[in-house]
């Protein structure tokens, strides 16, 4: 067994399989949800947005004919939240996911670094993302890997706030 990741786009053949690895990968917050139909909601939007037509693209991180990872990239803050008063008109990543059993192989920095390159190729000078104090371990990765906040591209979604990390590409070599 090899452990390459390989990056591809998503096809058809694998959005079911996409939509259960998002359910695996996002199920850890269930505990989090005090309202048991907030949380039926979220399930259902993360399942519907395989299909969302406002995607851009969704990248899918595979390694030995398996689906480990995904992620989904926007073109703006309209396109990615129906928020167009964030006035983000530069790439937005949304739902990044790796299955449980694939945790710690560096499936999300290979999906993230497919990101940055994808924002690159579109003249993109910063790559957005939004994320809550529930997803601790996201967060580090993201400041490590040279995100920083944004506070003035936040907004609430219910009784949580939404916070903006903002990669500047203008410079960035990281990868």
């Amino acid at each position: 067994m090899t452990n390459q990741i390989i990056i591809d786009e998503l096809v058809e053949e694998e959005k079911e399989t996409v939509r259960r690895l998002l359910v695996e990968s996002y199920q850890q917050y269930e505990h989090e949800y005090t309202n048991s139909q907030d949380w039926k909601n979220y399930l259902t939007n993360i399942k519907a947005s395989v299909d969302n037509p406002d995607v851009e693209k969704i990248l899918i991180a595979k390694s030995d004919g398996n689906i480990l990872g995904t992620l989904q990239l926007f073109e703006s803050s309209e396109k990615a939240y129906q928020k167009p008063e964030l006035q983000i008109f530069s790439p937005i990543i949304r739902l990044l996911a790796v299955h449980p059993h694939a945790r710690g192989r560096g499936v999300a920095q290979e999906l993230l670094k497919a990101g940055v390159h994808f924002a690159k190729s579109q003249g993109a000078n910063q790559l957005y993302l939004h994320s809550s104090d529930k997803m601790q371990k996201a967060i580090r990765l993201y400041e490590w890997l040279g995100f920083k906040r944004d506070q003035t591209k936040e907004f609430m979604n219910n009784d949580i706030l939404v916070k903006c990390y903002r990669l500047d590409l203008s410079g960035f070599n990281r990868w």
